[in-house]
């Protein structure tokens, strides 16, 4: 049941989201499964406003941050009690968009040579 919470929550999200973007934004994209990722379809905006609703809604702070090479900053926002989780990217000129958000959210310290096969 949580997982269908989570898609309806975050398909609501994006709505919020969108509804405070400038006009033109697509609608998100709907969960096809309980156990695959959902991904919005390019829901993008201001990085503050973003996170405010990840962490006001899903309770998802952050917990990993990298660069990648021509795209910007990507992060993982996670709610670990919850397990929901999201990538937020942010490109150069500082616009940031959801990408991917799902559950079974689980912090690892593994050294890719221990990894799991």
């Amino acid at each position: 049941m949580q997982s269908i919470s989570k898609a309806a929550s975050f398909a609501a999200l994006t709505g919020v989201l969108a509804a405070a973007l400038p006009a033109a934004v697509p609608a998100p994209a709907q969960a096809q499964s309980q156990t695959q990722v959902r991904s919005p379809q390019m829901i993008c905006g201001k990085r503050q406003n973003i996170i405010q609703q990840l962490e006001r809604k899903y309770g998802e702070t952050a917990r990993v941050m990298g660069f990648s090479q021509g795209a910007g900053v990507v992060e993982v926002y996670a709610n670990t009690e919850s397990g929901s989780w999201t990538i937020l990217v942010t490109n150069p000129s500082g616009t940031s968009c959801l990408m991917a958000a799902g559950e079974a959210f689980e912090a690892m310290d593994v050294k890719l040579g221990d990894a799991p096969a």
